[in-house]
């Protein structure tokens, strides 16, 4: 059926993918959110190369994190919920063990003529071999091991910095170069922006993480290094909302993310507007 110029395509039988998500992939107490939204998003793509026969750039992806996904098998389920001539719209779910994890849904379109739009450049940090590396805490965040993350900016996790606002130049430590894939890993890859107020470690894990991208990954996968900022536009009452950006080396957007955080209770640190905790009585 046509309508308004878009072919309107009934939602396909569902697709199912069994994923293992090893330690080495982990944050804090499980799969780190980036990655398997990462999964996601490569299941969906093919999903919707076998739909459409065409290969649709992911234009954006939005996740709900359930509960945290331990190294047990998960299983994916996706949908292509609509194929049009020029965009396409896939669905996923993910269980573990019968119980729901995460689910979302993804948006690919082809590219067409349109207006050009640079949107808001890139800070203006030195270059990535004027900048020290930092290793992640592996206790805490073991997927920082496959990254190589480089400071840019004024601040550093748990310096105690008067802006919630963390930037660095990163790269994935094997090199690999940056699809959609790899982008969202990115997007979420720095700590909680909260981090750079604080002077200790809190879990601030997500609840919701969205990205969506620019146009320069039509063209194809680009390689090299990546500037990732991440910043808190608010927090309060145990949530805060952190806003990131990823662009390539030389400037053009890549993806924006936005992701809802629950700041989780820590005795004695900071709250999210960095005002010391009052003891809790017992």
């Amino acid at each position: 059926m046509e309508q308004a110029g878009t072919t309107v395509a009934q939602a396909t039988p569902s697709s199912v993918r069994e994923f293992t998500v090893d330690r080495s992939w982990w944050s804090w107490e499980g799969a780190h959110g980036g990655s398997l939204v990462a999964l996601a998003l490569e299941a969906m793509r093919d999903d919707v190369v076998a739909r459409s026969g065409a290969d649709r750039s992911a234009r954006t992806i939005n996740a709900h994190f359930l509960r945290p996904v331990d190294e047990r098998p998960f299983r994916l389920t996706g949908t292509v919920e609509h194929a049009g001539r020029g965009s396409s719209v896939a669905s996923f779910r993910a269980a573990q063990e019968g119980a729901p994890v995460l689910f979302g849904s993804a948006v690919f379109g082809a590219r067409r003529p349109g207006p050009d739009e640079a949107g808001s450049p890139a800070p203006s940090v030195p270059p990535p071999d004027r900048c020290d590396p930092l290793a992640l805490p592996a206790g805490l965040v073991a997927f920082g091991d496959h990254l190589e993350i480089r400071p840019a900016g004024p601040n550093l996790p748990l310096s105690g910095a008067a802006e919630p606002e963390l930037v660095a130049w990163i790269r994935f430590a094997d090199r690999r170069a940056l699809d959609a894939a790899a982008v969202v890993i990115l997007a979420d890859a720095l700590p909680p922006a909260l981090f750079a107020r604080w002077t200790r470690p809190r879990a601030a894990p997500s609840a919701e993480l969205t990205v969506h991208f620019g146009n320069a990954l039509d063209d194809g996968p680009v390689s090299g290094w990546a500037l990732v900022r991440m910043r808190t536009e608010h927090a309060g009452n145990g949530w805060a909302l952190d806003d990131s950006a990823v662009w390539t080396a030389d400037g053009r957007l890549l993806a924006l993310g936005r992701q809802a955080r629950r700041v989780l209770a820590d005795r004695g640190a900071p709250d999210p507007a960095g005002r010391p905790r009052p003891p809790r009585s017992r």
